[in-house]
């Protein structure tokens, strides 16, 4: 389509540059902006433009356009609406979804714009009416329908205008009523509460009462005595009356027709399918509720207009004021639209849109407009984000058969692509501990374990009465969340489940399970040592990838071998990985290019081989869904329905709601859900992939989690603009709990005691560790040298004391990210050496002592001496000087003890402080108690604080920002440990 500046309005210069909502007004047949403050009032008058302009996670800006018009509005202006509509769209490149929108009958598109509602008042400007002067508070009755949006009319103020399957607001001087109607919904009530907070904060300053009236209670109170008095007394609601807004119009029909000189001409055919639309032309496909107006690509701006033009015609003369219509551009149809036809198959190259765009923004440009985003918004930034806590608590079990088979701590992330696993995953969350249950199919596993282990899940989730987080994750569609939790995961081919080793057998294949003194090739991939991984692919050439790095072993024999596209990052990796694949071995570096022969002669041969960057499904704009069920014997999930632009306060206790990322799809249950649609959540989302609402070509492995009501974590809150965990802390149902709010200004009232945060998981507080703690790992190493593991004298001295046999073993020191987990309960765990056994005694003896710091710190109290203590204590008191041992002893435990508790005071009384100040640097042997030439006049209680930077590194395995935000008691530990005390 050809642009000129003759087609563009000079109020549309400079539109949709930024996310947010503009309007226009209609005035003298022309737009004209209105400011801000007025955004949201609509006069019944006037026809209006509006624009909203979002910013897409790929850095894009989405346009909608709406025109409205309202019940009074003339012909004229809603035909000039409808024609600048079309232009505003030009000016945006010709790629934006336009709407018709009718007072009373909007889209909830166009609602959601204006939560909670839109209350049009009486008057215009360019009709002739006169705006309404709020000059005394007249007494009005509003009805209010819908369960997600609410549509607000206005109605005549008398008994007649009430039913029982609506609700109705009544705004009077001194109070607002809320009548509900028998018939109507727990969430439809909830939704008319945000309506009359609404009412409340802009006609009456949040200073009216607020009172609710059940249809059917006759005079019961108070308020149902006051709101009836205003009809004249309580008498029987008449029965409702059929009217043209209760016509139902058959929306299954489907016509097709080409606009051609102004006329719309059927299109004959059996079926709807891509191919009969001509990119030349503009058509019009009638079906009923909705008209939806195709525009070709090469068409002009004029047979655009007539083609909307027609559509309105089509409307008006068959009389169906609910009937929306919306206008499309080819390339950019919407899910609606393209499910109207049997067939499609997109054919368009919609990147000649970017032309056309960079064309009218090269037209604003030339009269001094500003059209830097107009083009796109800002790209975000490509970086990993930790949404979890990394220092919690895991569990893992093999699923063998019916049975399942808790793992060792050190064989934790170590899976098998032909079994199934179960995890238990507790962490600190922001204000109570988090739980997060999942299970993990590998590519090879069989369907009955996968089963047994989705229903293993779910009953300890049920027993747990629904408050952990479930997760259901497929090998290599892992999200992010999973992987930190894991941090070092590794994938073995094969299996070692029955399941796995029946299904070999009957299927008489060859069992490729990893050995680890045979031939096996890794290819490591992560972004850093919180999220890393080893996956065993097959040992042949053509499996290399000079975007990665990867580990070939063969027994003794290892070798290393990094791509020319390899980061950084990767190279590090690698040598982590190492100590968990081939510990204590040493390595041959393999850089891209120059392979020795045996090396090659290992993988079968030199071949070809991939440099693309293996990508992940990437994660679209969050899309919230309310599930709706089928009613009878069985309730049964039958369909959703999309909430725009959706806040938290769209969540209702007694609904199921679906957030479909496209990467992963989030099953979010209400409190108040039946207890039998709780047990079928994870079906749920299986079925909704299934139905693909948004016809994206969802993975049937996406990763689904069932999220219950009071228990989101915070990798679900995240798509929500703000979230207040105190909202779910409220009992009752959704209408109950939205009274107590709107009656208590606006505040929601938890009910519920909040949990302190658990320190027992690494002593972390925050939910989500920060970037200088998650990179607060780093190991130094050339490819070229012997691999030596790089821990630290603190980090081997923890280890040696507190480690236990099944302890993860390590490279380098986990100073915060790294989860202590409790000792393993596995058989073999009782069969102790006497030496761990021996160490395993004195850490608890040192753990009881180190306890005094989590506790309320309390100064000693000074002893005071008895006068029969003073003479035993004299000369010649005790002649074999047992006494005076044991006197000796005591002052000694006394004065270690002393020193301890001190410590912790003046610690805890510099808490939150930073290691920025100007100190002067010392050697490592002169800072220490036993130095024989120690410093003088510093900070004894802080000697780690004059170390440098790299001899802090060193002895600590973490810098010193990292090391200060360590809890008091665990920084004594690593002090300790260095003997810096």
């Amino acid at each position: 389509m050809s642009v000129s500046m003759r087609d563009l309005d000079a109020a549309f210069q400079g539109a949709g540059q930024k996310a947010g909502i503009e309007v226009w007004r209609i005035e003298n047949f022309s737009p004209t902006p209105i400011p801000k403050s007025s955004i949201g009032k609509f006069f019944t008058g006037d026809s209006y433009i509006v624009l909203k302009t979002t910013a897409l996670k790929t850095g894009a800006l989405r346009h909608d356009i709406h025109y409205w018009l309202g019940k009074d509005t003339s012909q004229d202006e809603a035909g000039t609406a409808a024609v600048k509509t079309v232009e505003l769209d030009a000016a945006l490149g010709g790629r934006a979804v336009q709407y018709r929108e009718v007072q009373g009958h909007e889209t909830e598109k166009f609602l959601s714009y204006f939560k909670p509602c839109i209350i049009p008042q009486e008057g215009g400007v360019a009709s002739g009416f006169k705006h309404v002067e709020a000059e005394e508070h007249i007494t009005r009755l509003f009805v209010c329908r819908g369960k997600h949006v609410v549509h607000v009319k206005e109605v005549t103020f008398a008994r007649s205008s009430l039913t029982h399957d609506d609700i109705y607001i009544l705004d009077t001087k001194s109070k607002i009523f809320q009548f509900n109607g028998s018939n109507s919904s727990i969430q439809e009530r909830a939704k008319a509460l945000e309506v009359v907070q609404y009412i409340k904060d802009t006609y009456h300053d949040g200073t009216c009462e607020v009172a609710t009236v059940e249809d059917g209670r006759l005079m019961a109170d108070a308020d149902s005595g006051e709101f009836w008095g205003f009809f004249g007394g309580f008498a029987p609601l008449p029965r409702k009356t059929a009217n043209d807004e209760d016509k139902t119009y058959t929306s299954d029909i489907k016509k097709l027709f080409c606009v051609e000189k102004g006329q719309a001409n059927p299109v004959e055919g059996d079926s709807l399918k891509r191919e009969m639309l001509d990119t030349n032309k503009c058509y019009i496909l009638d079906c009923g509720l909705e008209v939806f107006v195709w525009m070709g690509r090469t068409t002009s701006l004029d047979d655009r207009k007539v083609a909307s033009g027609a559509a309105e015609e089509m409307i008006r003369s068959s009389e169906r004021p609910k009937s929306q219509m919306i206008r499309i551009i080819e390339g950019f149809e919407t899910v609606p639209f393209r499910s109207k036809f049997d067939t499609w198959t997109q054919v368009t190259n919609t990147t000649v849109s970017e032309d056309g765009r960079g064309r009218v923004a090269a037209l604003l440009q030339r009269q001094g407009v500003n059209v830097r985003g107009l083009m796109k918004a800002a790209p975000p930034k490509e970086e990993t984000q930790v949404f979890i806590d990394c220092t919690g608590n895991l569990q893992v079990w093999r699923v063998n058969g019916q049975q399942k088979i808790l793992l060792q701590a050190a064989d934790h992330s170590k899976f098998y692509s032909g079994d199934c696993y179960l995890f238990h995953y507790s962490y600190p969350g922001e204000e109570k501990e988090e739980i997060l249950i999942g299970t993990w199919f590998g590519k090879q596993s069989v369907e009955e374990e996968r089963a047994s282990a989705v229903s293993m899940a779910s009953k300890m989730v049920e027993s747990m009465k629904f408050v952990p987080a479930q997760a259901r994750i497929y090998e290599g569609k892992e999200p992010v969340q999973f992987f930190v939790i894991m941090q070092s995961f590794i994938v073995f081919k094969g299996g070692v489940s029955s399941g796995y080793k029946k299904y070999i057998a009957e299927k008489e294949v060859d069992d490729d399970t990893y050995n680890e003194n045979g031939l096996a090739l890794f290819r490591i991939q992560g972004t850093g040592p919180e999220n890393m991984q080893a996956i065993q692919v097959d040992p042949v050439a053509s499996s290399l990838n000079s975007s990665y790095c990867y580990i070939l072993h063969n027994g003794s024999s290892v070798f290393t071998w990094t791509g020319n596209l390899a980061t950084s990052t990767d190279q590090e990796l690698i040598e982590r990985q190492l100590d968990l694949i081939k510990p204590n071995l040493q390595t041959r570096a393999q850089k891209e290019g120059s392979e020795s022969e045996q090396f090659w002669e290992l993988l079968g041969g030199k071949t070809e081989h991939s440099s693309q960057k293996l990508t992940k499904e990437p994660e679209s704009d969050p899309h919230l869904f309310s599930c709706t069920f089928t009613k009878g014997t069985e309730d049964h999930f039958a369909s959703v329905t999309e909430i725009y632009n959706f806040t938290q306060d769209d969540l209702m206790t007694e609904d199921i709601f679906i957030v479909d990322c496209h990467s992963e799809i989030f099953v979010w249950v209400g409190q108040e859900v039946v207890p039998k649609n709780k047990l079928q959540a994870l079906t749920i989302g299986e079925k909704f992939i299934e139905k693909d609402s948004l016809l994206e070509k969802l993975s049937v492995e996406a990763p689904i989690y069932v999220i219950m009501e009071g228990g989101e974590p915070i990798f679900f809150t995240r798509f929500f603009t703000s979230w207040d965990s105190s909202k779910s802390s409220m009992h009752g149902n959704s209408f109950q709990r939205k009274l107590r709010i709107v009656k208590n200004g606006g505040t929601p009232v938890a009910e519920k005691p909040k949990r302190r945060t658990p320190a027992s998981y690494g002593g972390r507080s925050a939910s989500v560790p920060d970037k200088s703690q998650q990179r607060s790992r780093s190991m130094s190493f050339s490819p070229d040298r012997v691999r030596v593991r790089g821990r630290s004298p603190a980090f081997n001295a923890l280890a040696a004391t507190f480690e236990s046999q099944n302890a993860r073993n390590l490279s380098t020191p986990p100073p915060v990210v790294r989860k202590l987990y409790p000792r393993s309960v596995t058989p073999d765990s009782s069969k102790l050496a006497p030496k761990s056994s021996a160490i395993a005694s004195r850490s608890a003896l040192f753990e009881q002592q180190l306890k005094t710091p989590l506790q309320e710190p309390s100064i000693p109290k000074p002893l005071k001496a008895s006068p029969k203590t003073a003479e035993s204590s004299g000369p010649g008191s005790n002649s074999n000087g047992k006494e005076e041992k044991k006197e000796n002893g005591k002052e000694e435990e006394k004065s270690m003890s002393s020193r301890i508790e001190s410590l912790t005071i003046q610690e805890d009384a510099k808490e939150g402080v930073e290691d920025e100040e100007d100190l002067p640097a010392y050697p490592y042997e002169r800072l220490m108690t036993t130095s024989a030439d120690p410093v003088s006049d510093i900070d004894v209680t802080r000697r780690e604080a004059y170390l440098s930077s790299e001899d802090f590194k060193e002895k600590f395995g973490m810098t010193k920002e990292a090391f200060y935000k360590l809890p008091k008691w665990k920084q004594n530990k690593f002090k300790m440990a260095v003997q810096l005390f």
